[in-house]
């Protein structure tokens, strides 16, 4: 890995305005769920990755979270009850009911491949054995819409640096969990399961890219992928694979499961590019849930500063 590939490291105090930063860190602190300067520990090894019923989702003060461009964090409710999940059901208002008796422990995750020193890991050893952090993100769907979402979880990086890449490995695949048992979604014939996703290896190594395992200082719920999924926000929201089992380092590009079911719409890539439409629709612009109107969409999804360089000489209105 070059230093022109270096990682660009985010804390949650350089995110969000310092008084707001701090009246949040206060309020989660005397919620008991604080540890060090800008970590949580909200994901106990004990979280069992159930949704919040309705009724008792977090009582947040207004304003408290917010991005790096000042836009509030949508509700609790929003996040977790408006949800592209295939998996369960194609109704994204679905996917809350369908997913509440989701059994996401126990849970391990292998990771494998061209790795010199292969694991698998209980979701306890994730939780306690890599710092738990604050990461306020935009999400952008590729159908148009968008969030604004506070998650906890670690990066990438650090896990990948645990098991080491051989200098052959080019690429990073995910898999999700196949159990179609608890998700009926996984019945339908028109989809690839189980699931799968890829970064290139740079991609998956850049500071922005983490494994959530929570959001809102609750374990993740399972409408977003309890118990541990994976976050990219400089890319369409369906590149941030949900529940996954396996890691696999290798020297190929990955199939993924919507390049395999349409190619020309969903590519390897799909980094949010408001001037690469959809073949269906414009991504010029986006509506924020919860919004009525309609806001641009910003190139890399407002993070290019941090990963512009990664496709440096690559032609974006082709690599989509």
């Amino acid at each position: 890995m070059t230093d022109k590939f270096k990682s660009v490291p985010i804390k949650s105090s350089e995110i969000t305005p310092y008084s707001q930063y701090i009246s949040r860190r206060d309020f989660l602190k005397a919620a008991g769920i604080v540890t060090g300067s800008a970590l949580l520990a909200a994901c106990a090894p004990q979280a069992t990755g159930t949704a919040v019923p309705e009724g008792e989702a977090p009582v947040v003060p207004s304003g408290s979270y917010t991005d790096e461009l000042g836009d509030p964090a949508n509700s609790f409710k929003d996040i977790t009850n408006y949800n592209n999940y295939y998996e369960f059901t194609t109704d994204k208002e679905g996917v809350a009911p369908l997913s509440k008796d989701f059994n996401s422990k126990p849970w391990t995750v292998e990771v494998y491949g061209m790795v010199n020193n292969p694991k698998t890991y209980g979701i306890e050893d994730l939780l306690s054995r890599f710092t738990q952090e604050e990461r306020i993100y935009r999400l952008r769907c590729v159908e148009a819409w968008s969030m604004v979402i506070p998650w906890t979880g670690f990066t990438l990086a650090s896990l990948l640096k645990e098991v080491e890449p051989t200098s052959d490995a080019k690429y990073v695949r995910f898999e999700a969990v196949y159990r179609p048992e608890e998700m009926p979604g996984q019945k339908s014939p028109f989809y690839p399961w189980p699931y799968q996703e890829g970064l290139r290896i740079d991609e998956a190594m850049n500071d922005l890219a983490i494994l959530a395992t929570g959001l809102y200082g609750q374990p993740m719920p399972n409408p977003n992928g309890a118990p541990i999924r994976l976050v990219v926000p400089w890319k369409y929201g369906f590149k941030s694979i949900k529940a996954i089992t396996k890691i696999e380092l290798t020297d190929k590009q990955p199939e993924t499961l919507w390049s395999s079911v349409s190619p020309n719409e969903y590519g390897f890539y799909s980094n949010v590019n408001p001037d690469r439409p959809h073949p269906r629709w414009s991504q010029a612009t986006e509506r924020r849930v919860g919004e009525l109107g309609r806001r641009p969409t910003l190139m890399f999804n407002g993070y290019a500063e941090q990963v512009a360089d990664l496709y440096a000489g690559m032609d974006l209105s082709v690599y989509y």
